[in-house]
């Protein structure tokens, strides 16, 4: 099975390209929505609560969100271990889904492929870019906060530039209006991902 990674910046609009893909027939793998539930299990929650405390879940056993955030803001090494409790079982929980689908290629979302090194997992990858001032507009909108908050999440991550330069594919994503353009560009990634074609790297830089 043929594994791809979708990736792009905070407001790229990422997520709007795995629908499209979706929609031909890819398999997605969410990575964020998929993290969130490994919480839930056994020993995930063990771990969690001998690093952190008792009080990092409910006492229904549901995680507190809240308080999972407030202990990894501002302190690399609490987001280290949580990552380290679930990045290992978040790829095992991949790569077993991914054997479990019946399509060419997988995809596999998330906005940290570069900056965790999680490039070299995949055969090939693609990313969506676009502007800044796009990139700040969207996340505006659609969080409901300031610019200082927004550009505050990018420092995050790798620029645009870093990440055009190491991806395998771009899809260029700055107008909200373009669809067709935009399932073109898809449907070109498409078709060069597919078994029978090599890779010709569509819009790589």
């Amino acid at each position: 099975m043929k594994k791809v990674a979708l990736t792009g910046n905070i407001g790229s609009g990422k997520s709007w390209v795995s629908q499209l893909f979706q929609r031909i027939g890819i398999p997605v793998f969410n990575s964020d929505e998929e993290a969130k539930r490994l919480y839930d299990r056994d020993d995930i929650r063990e771990a969690m609560k001998a690093r952190f405390g008792e009080d990092v879940y409910f006492d229904d056993n549901q995680v507190n969100r809240k308080r999972v955030a407030e202990i990894i803001f501002n302190d690399d090494k609490a987001m280290h271990d949580v990552e380290q409790m679930l990045y290992p079982a978040l790829n095992a929980w991949f790569d077993e889904w991914a054997e479990q689908q019946e399509a060419p290629y997988v995809l596999y979302e998330s906005a940290i492929i570069f900056e965790k090194g999680l490039a070299e997992r995949f055969d090939a990858v693609v990313l969506v870019s676009a502007t800044e001032q796009t990139r700040l507009r969207r996340v505006m909108l659609r969080d409901h906060c300031d610019e200082a908050m927004v550009r505050e999440r990018m420092l995050a991550q790798w620029t645009e530039n870093e990440k055009r330069e190491n991806a395998d594919y771009i899809i260029e994503h700055d107008n909200d209006d373009e669809d067709d353009y935009l399932l073109e560009q898809v449907m070109n990634i498409h078709e060069d991902l597919l078994p029978s074609r090599k890779f010709h790297f569509f819009s790589k830089k």
